[in-house]
């Protein structure tokens, strides 16, 4: 949603440094099938002039798109950079989604026009494979489910969802007709916080809605036929609804969001399903994060333990969702993904860094 701030910065030097947080607090008296974080560590690795919303994980390697055209990826074990920047004629486009393939990594830009880029794997071919004009036009989170089948979706143009589908890999794109695809209610949208709108498990697209609705939209059939089901995240106002998903399984996952423009309201901005979407319930009630950017499951926990960031920190729940614990006071990471069950990458405003759970 075209109401999240950009930033437009200037290049400014690499650097790497490491800091120790929060070691002081306690264990979190919640059961889990693993074991239970107390504290982080966290060392940022990259340093720039960007505002990143969108990272993916491939091996070794952290690819990331961001702000003013800017993308680029980092060897997780030698820390080698490669940037790069595509421009448009005279644009520059605002990336805020990522997804990646054996073969390639896809970006896709934000705002009028959305143009969709391929990069090869060696980052040598730069191919313009999607473009779309509208002055509506707004994609909000792209991602594959295997090499072949990709989704991203975007704010709606007339009165449905923009939702365009790859079944080749990424080579050639389609929208699916407004005609196949339920209508959205006034007001209703979605927002371009962390690339985490849509989610592939198996067969089944997963995708959440903000706005003055907050809706999860469910097809079972790669887009043919869908569902929609109603949550309970506070709506009604244009920056108010979710912002962030993730599920853990086909059938366990966690929405949250809240209030933009109340960052510190922990009331209705967090619920979980145990059923693919189709009921959810409100956990965590006036306790943990505010505002959320971005949320995610900890690998290997049976959807037990999750990790959100946002306008209060980062926060970490080991009993789904039930009470949170803050492990950082940053306010300036937005996306975030794990590598494994103690460690993940993060993004956010010019920077990136590794956190390592304890």
């Amino acid at each position: 949603m075209r109401k999240i701030v950009l930033f437009t910065f200037l290049i400014s030097l690499f650097s790497c440094k490491e800091q120790k947080v929060n070691q002081d607090i306690k264990p979190i008296q919640a059961k889990l099938p693993t074991k239970s974080f107390t504290n982080v560590q966290l060392r940022e690795i990259h340093s720039d002039a960007i505002s990143i919303r969108a990272i993916v994980l491939d091996s070794n390697q952290l690819w990331f798109a961001g702000s003013n055209g800017k993308y680029g990826a980092i060897d997780l074990m030698t820390q080698k950079m490669f940037r790069g920047r595509i421009a448009k004629d005279t644009l520059h486009p605002e990336f805020r989604s990522i997804a990646k393939t054996k073969d390639a990594v896809f970006v896709l830009s934000v705002a009028n026009p959305a143009l969709l880029y391929r990069i090869s794997n060696d980052k040598k071919v730069v191919q313009l494979v999607y473009e779309e004009k509208n002055e509506k036009v707004f994609y909000d989170s792209m991602q594959f489910l295997d090499d072949s089948f990709g989704v991203a979706m975007g704010d709606p143009i007339s009165d449905c969802l923009n939702i365009i589908t790859t079944t080749d890999g990424g080579n050639t794109w389609q929208k699916i007709p407004c005609e196949k695809l339920p209508k959205a209610g006034e007001g209703e949208a979605a927002f371009a916080a962390s690339n985490t709108n849509v989610m592939l498990r198996n067969n089944k697209i997963i995708i959440v809605s903000g706005g003055k609705k907050a809706r999860c939209f469910v097809s079972e059939d790669k887009g043919n036929t869908w569902n929609v089901y109603e949550t309970p995240i506070v709506q009604g106002k244009t920056m108010t609804g979710i912002f962030t998903a993730d599920f853990y399984d086909e059938n366990i996952g966690f929405i949250a969001g809240g209030d933009y423009e109340k960052q510190e309201d922990n009331s209705n901005n967090k619920a979980i399903t145990n059923d693919g979407g189709k009921t959810w319930q409100l956990v965590g009630q006036n306790t943990g994060f505010g505002y959320a950017s971005c949320v995610q499951f900890v690998p290997n926990t049976k959807g037990k333990a999750l990790v959100c960031l946002g306008g209060t920190g980062l926060h970490y729940s080991s009993d789904s969702g039930k009470t949170w614990k803050k492990m950082l006071d940053d306010k300036d990471l937005y996306t975030l993904r794990f590598q494994n069950d103690s460690v993940a990458y993060a993004a956010g405003k010019n920077k990136i860094v590794k956190l390592s759970f304890q």
